[in-house]
């Protein structure tokens, strides 16, 4: 079968079997007839890879395309960053982000000349979830604070563990140290994984994680959650409070994660990508195997995902400025 024909055929099928999908995307010629990337700037496993999986089979689903995850770690995900900036602008290579790169990562390398603000452009959010401030079961402390206590009576042996400088969930750890007092010690980690680890195993005595990494630990009792960052309780841990709850008003600090496309990228492809995106991330099996991780939907597009990008970034400059953190 030659590559016309294979073409026309799998439209006709696609046509065929997806035909309530197909209602509601605009026109095809939108994207064009392409395989798409979607580079997760994270190792596998976590949540920037679930939902770059599930981007990647909702978009093969809805266009008859293949579509390809590419896990790009390193530099605290930079390196997937520049793979996507350097593309080209025509909505088939997609980045799937969490925040901080977005909103932090801004201030920290302001003066580069290029970074998420210059060179990429929002599509969507796709979820959120909450933060929990969490110790190894040996740490005598059960309440936020205690361990702010503990933490003074005892100076520099309190470390926190994250994912990164810059990361949403090491500044969470900063704002708590900022209105407590609180003498906690920043470790970062190439990714929650080694950080996590590193905690379970009792190297590290505390971690500022987010609730897919987290949770199975809590729930098996090889971690004790004191806190969570949210400004509300999380279904997943109803029984563990908020900070303001804790005694620690003034944090509200959750994870969410994003879509970017390169700057250019025309004005219809983006229209479309999310359209796919509101129909993908509403669909009960993508909203299934997001709640098996703790995560929910949260769809916000275009202009409006560019002003939160603005505002976070924004809320985040006085803590970056107040903690002296810089870019490592």
């Amino acid at each position: 079968m030659n590559a016309r024909l294979w073409l026309c055929a799998a439209f006709v099928f696609a046509t065929a079997t997806h035909q309530g999908m197909a209602q509601d995307a605009l026109p095809r010629q939108s994207l064009g007839v392409r395989p798409f990337t979607i580079v997760a700037p994270f190792p596998p496993g976590g949540p920037v890879d679930t939902l770059a999986r599930l981007l990647s089979a909702g978009l093969a689903q809805r266009h008859g395309q293949p579509a390809v995850v590419e896990n790009r770690p390193g530099a605290n995900g930079s390196i997937g960053i520049d793979m996507v900036r350097r593309a080209a602008p025509d909505g088939h290579t997609l980045l799937v982000v969490p925040q901080g790169n977005l909103t932090i990562h801004p201030t920290l390398q302001a003066g580069s000349g290029h970074g998420v603000p210059v060179d990429l452009a929002p599509v969507a959010t796709l979820a959120r979830t909450a933060n929990v401030i969490a110790v190894h079961p040996d740490v005598p402390a059960r309440t936020v604070l205690e361990l702010v206590a503990l933490s003074n009576a005892c100076p520099r042996t309190i470390s926190y563990a994250s994912p990164g400088v810059g990361s949403s969930l090491h500044l969470a750890g900063e704002l708590l140290r900022q209105r407590t007092g609180a003498d906690i010690l920043h470790v970062a980690y190439k990714g929650t994984t080694p950080g996590l680890n590193d905690v379970l195993g009792g190297t590290v005595p505390m971690i500022v994680g987010n609730i897919p990494s987290l949770l199975p630990h809590v729930r098996a009792g090889r971690l004790r959650a004191l806190a969570v960052t949210d400004a509300a309780r999380t279904p997943y841990l109803p029984d563990v409070p908020t900070l303001a709850q804790a005694g620690v008003p003034g944090i509200a600090v959750s994870s969410w994660y994003g879509v970017m496309v390169p700057k250019k990228t025309p004005a219809a492809a983006l229209r479309q990508l999310e359209q796919d995106i509101q129909a993908i991330f509403a669909a009960p099996e993508a909203i299934r195997q997001m709640d098996q991780q703790g995560m929910a939907p949260w769809i916000v597009t275009g202009s409006a995902f560019g002003e939160l990008i603005r505002q976070e970034t924004a809320s985040w400059v006085p803590v970056i400025q107040a903690a002296g953190i810089t870019p490592q």
